[in-house]
């Protein structure tokens, strides 16, 4: 998995937009951001459900692992371990987490 394949997924999805974020690529919807990229890291940070990234850095733990924002969901993946499926995944979950908050707040 590559930054510009993770790139590709990420801004296939409905209504993502890339936008600088602290000098990082970072995609979102609105305001609403659900991945940043570290090209230098060859990582990405997903917003992910809590549980999810428990079982995630147990069952992968080279493909992932803890941040400082660790606590709201946010999960560094380390794409040299990761395929594209279980990214593809995780990126729509990511994307679904922000989208799914906006439809409730404009409910």
């Amino acid at each position: 998995m590559t930054i510009g394949q993770a790139r590709k997924i990420a801004l296939v999805l409905p209504g993502a937009e890339e936008r600088d974020h602290r000098g990082h690529p970072s995609f979102r919807v609105g305001k609403s951001i659900f991945a940043t990229l570290w090209p230098d890291k060859k990582m990405a940070v997903l917003k992910l459900n809590v549980a999810d990234q428990q079982d995630l850095i147990a069952q992968y733990p080279k493909g992932f692992s803890l941040n400082s924002w660790s606590s709201q969901g946010w999960t560094n993946v380390h794409l040299n371990h990761v395929t594209n499926a279980l990214f593809r995944i995780l990126i729509t979950d990511a994307w679904q987490s922000v989208t799914v908050k906006k439809k409730k707040a404009g409910a």
